[in-house]
């Protein structure tokens, strides 16, 4: 039986494709939802591109027919703006504001009504990002789902870039003597190229070892680097000697690292970019940059030149920075980053656009980035360049983003069998045991 899918303006401004998802079922837009829409065509950002996308769809499907009747979609389904179902008349005394959100409950609710009424009705389904908005529709009895295509993994299941794996005793000593073992003397399971596995006795003994796929997905090889200290910094468990290896190496360009904070991202990607910069001059400059996500006001309204107003967003870099130079004074940072003139630390509204090669490329909170945004960045990085991605899935402040459906993760799915790229999930907080007990507890 087909279904009648009511979309909320969140879904079409998170996938402006979004129409195009429901197969061959009919999908139904407010007439509220276009009004949300042409709010937000003015805005520079994401959000405001798919806005301005959204409309020259809906426009270009005008072309076909008149657009409060079925319109055919290429995918068999039909499509139609609602006109006729804002009636507020079921729901006044439930929801007593007209607000946007219940002008949409009231057209998925009124068409339920209809469509119950029928001999063969259709079932009538809200389609919402918006957790508030899909509680309040099935209070009221509307059948209402998340938009769920846009997910890069269904559940849980982020690829951590480690696994554990029991061997005897004689395939670990041959793995010390020869440095590598063959994945097909120890399993038929098939590892992702550059995934680590943590190889432990069989017997229960207190040995193990430490080893990551090669680029071929054949062998695991001992770790290049184990490096007794990088710029000062050493790592405290194994996820982070394992960033670490991932980091130092040349043959990976392409490094993204999953965990929450405390974990020790930020600071491993700053001390590795530093060693490999100032001290082996592997690469001219090192760039660090985060997207700005505003909480509040946004940073057109701060005072100063571009340096004041970047300041208070970036100052989690500036923070590990101080650690790793061991600056005292107030401004010995800042005249220590003027000497060297190699180090960058920007927002990405400054690097999108360029064209950066030779760098060692840091991008912290890359949760909070759309798809098409680390698409865009990923496309910059030029030749000689190595990039690092990091965030914690958990914890995003873009409204329409969350752990399954960012950047961070699409980028993580995506290139998890790829020799070029190297992934890992940090897991034990070293910040403090309190900041630790904090992750884990609140």
């Amino acid at each position: 039986m087909s279904k009648v899918y009511v979309l909320d303006t969140n879904v079409l401004l998170q996938d402006p494709k979004s129409i195009f998802s429901f197969e061959d079922n009919d999908v139904v837009i407010p007439a509220v939802v276009l009004e949300e829409v042409d709010s937000k065509k003015r805005y520079m950002d994401e959000i405001g591109k798919n806005a301005r996308y959204i409309s020259k769809l809906i426009d270009e499907l005008r072309n076909k027919g008149r657009l409060h009747e079925k319109i055919p979609l290429p995918n068999g389904g039909t499509i139609r703006i609602e006109l006729n179902h804002r009636s507020f008349h079921d729901l006044q005394e439930i929801f007593i504001e007209k607000t946007n959100d219940n002008r949409i409950l009231a057209v998925a609710k009124n068409l339920t009504d209809e469509e119950n009424g029928k001999d063969r009705g259709k079932p009538v389904i809200l389609v919402s990002k918006d957790t508030l908005v899909r509680v309040k529709a099935d209070a009221i009895g509307v059948l209402t789902e998340d938009f769920l295509s846009d997910r890069v993994v269904d559940s849980n299941q982020i690829y951590t870039g480690f696994s554990e794996y029991y061997i005897t005793t004689e395939q670990l000593t041959s793995f010390y003597e020869k440095n590598y073992i063959k994945i097909s003397e120890i399993s038929q399971q098939t590892f992702f190229p550059r995934q680590f596995i943590v190889m432990k006795d069989v017997l229960g003994s207190s040995s193990s070892a430490l080893g990551i796929v090669d680029d071929k997905g054949e062998n695991i090889q001992k770790l290049i680097f184990n490096q007794e200290h990088v710029w000062g910094i050493r790592s405290r468990n194994v996820q982070q000697t394992m960033a670490l290896e991932l980091l130092l190496r040349n043959d990976i360009p392409l490094v993204t690292l999953i965990g929450k904070a405390g974990t020790g991202k930020t600071l491993l990607a700053l001390a590795a970019g530093l060693m490999q910069t100032e001290d082996l001059q592997q690469f001219n400059k090192l760039v660090v940059a985060r997207p700005i996500v505003p909480m509040g006001k946004d940073i057109g309204y701060l005072p100063g030149e571009k340096e004041e107003k970047l300041r208070p967003w970036m100052q989690p870099i500036y923070d590990n920075l101080e650690y790793l130079f061991n600056t005292k004074k107030p401004g010995e940072l800042d005249a220590i980053l003027a000497g060297m003139g190699s180090i960058e630390v920007e927002a990405l509204t400054y690097i999108r656009g360029r064209s950066i090669p030779d760098h060692f490329i840091i991008i912290d909170e890359a949760q909070n980035l759309t798809k098409h945004e680390v698409k865009t960045i990923l496309t910059r990085v030029g030749e000689r360049s190595k990039i690092v991605l990091m965030g914690d899935p958990e914890q995003i402040d873009h409204p329409y983003l969350d752990a399954y459906n960012n950047g961070l993760t699409y980028i993580v799915e995506r290139f998890k069998e790829q020799k070029v790229s190297g992934h890992v999930r940090l897991i034990k907080g070293e910040r403090s045991n309190l900041a630790q007990l904090a992750a884990d507890i609140l």
